[in-house]
């Protein structure tokens, strides 16, 4: 038997660890201010690498990182449940899986909301406009309220990667490049 790879495994902590944040923001009313805290933590990782290497690498102790997130949520001002969350993940060795946690919490609390969840990926950041347009050619596809979550990744060049469930869109200028590159080289 294959043993899975470790996408899987983060994925299956990350939906745990989200399913149970969202009973507790549930619970106490919160759903979106914990939606929101979680967000403003995965921008304050995608926007710093020394926060990367810290929830990514080995070397720190579950001590140390435990340390770091402490004084994190308190600068940040996050609410009391997300700071608790984030602390007890960080002493579980779970900070790897943070950005899966908070993908997985934005589904949950979109599902929750009668929302589907489309994850787009952009060559840079959306305007608000630009996401306003978006949500509404996604709602006409779907005939559904879309919650987006966007993510920034310049390697893609161009365009958009939308990603609705199990269909994916790919209008990336990378992937136009290579299907281009691909048919040149039939030719020749």
């Amino acid at each position: 038997m294959p043993v899975a790879d470790t996408s899987q495994l983060i994925s299956g902590v990350a939906e745990r660890y989200a399913s149970s944040l969202f009973e507790l923001a549930l619970e106490a009313g919160s759903v979106d201010a914990v939606g929101s805290d979680l967000g403003r933590f995965q921008a304050m990782i995608d926007d710093s690498e020394d926060l990367k290497r810290l929830i990514r690498s080995p070397v720190f102790s579950a001590e140390e990182q435990a340390k770091a997130v402490a004084a994190i949520v308190e600068k940040a001002g996050f609410s009391p449940l997300v700071a608790n969350f984030l602390k007890v993940v960080a002493s579980n060795r779970r900070l790897f899986a943070v950005p899966g946690m908070v993908k997985a919490y934005r589904v949950i609390a979109a599902r929750h909301r009668g929302e589907i969840t489309a994850e787009i990926t952009s060559a840079h950041a959306l305007t608000a406009a630009q996401e306003a347009e978006l949500k509404a050619a996604l709602k006409g596809v779907t005939g559904k309220d879309v919650a987006i979550a966007v993510t920034v990744d310049p390697s893609i060049l161009g365009g958009l990667i939308v990603k609705v469930g199990s269909r994916q869109i790919d209008t990336s200028l990378r992937t136009k490049l290579s299907t281009l590159k691909l048919a040149l080289k039939e030719v020749g």
